[in-house]
């Protein structure tokens, strides 16, 4: 398949670099890499968008169950201070 694209000139530029540098031999072959990492990167988020959401439900479950119960912030900060002073102090 035959297949023609339009570049701004600065993709152009870039897509040029790569095949100078010897790494790939042909534009083609610089586009097809893309597309490659492109395709890896969505399925990439995909998965992480799932594990977002499941994690979301569980928290929601978890509220709606009842094993929740208010943070109380100033004591968390005072334990990392606390932990960061004796980790200092070694």
């Amino acid at each position: 398949m035959t297949l023609n694209v339009s570049l701004p000139a600065e993709m152009e530029a870039r897509v040029r670099e790569h095949v100078a540098s010897g790494l790939y031999g042909s534009a083609s072959e610089v586009i097809r890499e893309a597309l490659r990492l492109f395709e890896a990167y969505q399925a990439v988020q995909t998965s992480c968008l799932v594990a977002l959401k499941a994690d979301i439900a569980q928290g929601m479950a978890d509220v709606q169950a009842g094993r929740v119960e208010p943070m109380d912030m100033a004591a968390i900060k005072a334990k990392g201070r606390n932990a960061l002073k004796a980790r200092l102090a070694k």
